[in-house]
């Protein structure tokens, strides 16, 4: 939760009010009960935050007590957050739903009120995912991104519809995921350097091929539509070969929320695939980073690693992008 400080800016509240006495009406949603984890701004979480944050989840859902989990979270990094608990606890036998807001609970208006509640309500439905619910919708976590920095419907998911819409009637997905029978064991293992760089015209290659030779351990480009790269001026195809003659494992993503790689469709994508490079497919920026992490610290740069990193194993991305 966030508050207004003295010279406006907003910061970490120091989350002393209880959520049932500031909003009474959760609890004829739900029977609650909440914990404190972190009291900090989500523009300062890191994957060591998301550790933590799944292996207190993953415990409330082993506990048959729980329904469902809501995680009441920044919206900065809400995105990054949300593909990196559903990657790391795999297919859930319960909901688990991230939300925040744009304005802060105190203020008037504020859409932190009913976001709480909705977040609420979905962690009681039969919606088996880590979940974002946001301005009278519940995306996919792993599909979600922060698309508007201003607008109460912050949140955007273009390449998979809303797992549930919340209006006069509450309309689930027929594409929501199973429950899975079981919750599998906590596998806290990540690696943490990876980099992410979007392409651009003047990208000089100098300055990834040095990334790779301080200790980069996964690279995630950002490419242009379905995935092309420079080739001529400014290629980035002998960086791509050293990547791969180190052992450092390269993914592709598109700059574009709509569409998918294809790494066939032009020659700078081709001869990133030739170099070794994996497709993205659809996946979100968020999603494509916190998987290769969250592979890269169980697998390791293997052939494993480019299996995990291709498949879809929560709705991630379409198995057939």
């Amino acid at each position: 939760m966030m508050k207004p400080a003295g010279n406006g800016e907003l910061r970490p509240d120091a989350y002393g009010r209880d959520l049932l006495a500031e909003l009474p009406i959760l609890a004829r949603a739900a029977e609650v009960t909440t914990r404190v984890l972190f009291n900090l701004d989500s523009g300062d979480m890191q994957p060591s935050h998301w550790v933590d944050l799944a292996r207190e989840v993953h415990s409330a859902l082993g506990d048959e007590r729980f329904d469902g989990v809501v995680v009441v979270h920044g919206t900065d990094t809400m995105a990054y957050s949300a593909s990196a608990l559903a990657l790391m606890l795999g297919p859930l036998p319960r909901p688990v739903v991230l939300t925040g807001a744009q304005r802060p609970l105190t203020d008037l208006p504020t859409d932190a009120r009913q976001n709480l509640v909705d977040a609420v309500f979905a962690a009681t439905l039969p919606v088996p995912e880590v979940c974002v619910a946001f301005a009278s919708r519940v995306l996919r976590g792993a599909r979600a991104f922060k698309r508007d920095a201003r607008a109460l419907a912050a949140f955007e998911s273009p390449s998979c519809p809303p797992l549930v819409e919340l209006g006069v009637d509450v309309r689930i997905g027929a594409h929501v995921c199973r429950a899975a029978p079981a919750l599998a064991p906590f596998d806290p293992r990540i690696e943490p350097r990876v980099l992410a760089v979007r392409v651009f015209p003047g990208l000089d290659p100098d300055l990834v091929r040095g990334a790779l030779r301080v200790g980069v351990k996964g690279l995630l480009l950002e490419a242009y539509g379905t995935g092309n790269l420079p080739r001529l001026g400014g290629s980035l195809i002998p960086a791509l070969e050293e990547a791969r003659a180190r052992g450092v494992p390269v993914m592709i993503v598109s700059q574009c929320p709509r569409g998918f790689v294809d790494m066939r469709r032009y020659e700078g994508g081709a001869a990133a695939a030739a170099a070794g490079a994996i497709s993205g497919g659809d996946m979100t920026r968020e999603a494509a980073l916190a998987k290769m992490m969250i592979g890269l610290g169980r697998y390791g740069a293997s052939a494993e690693l480019r299996s995990w990193l291709e498949r879809d194993v929560v709705g991630e991305r379409d198995s057939d992008a």
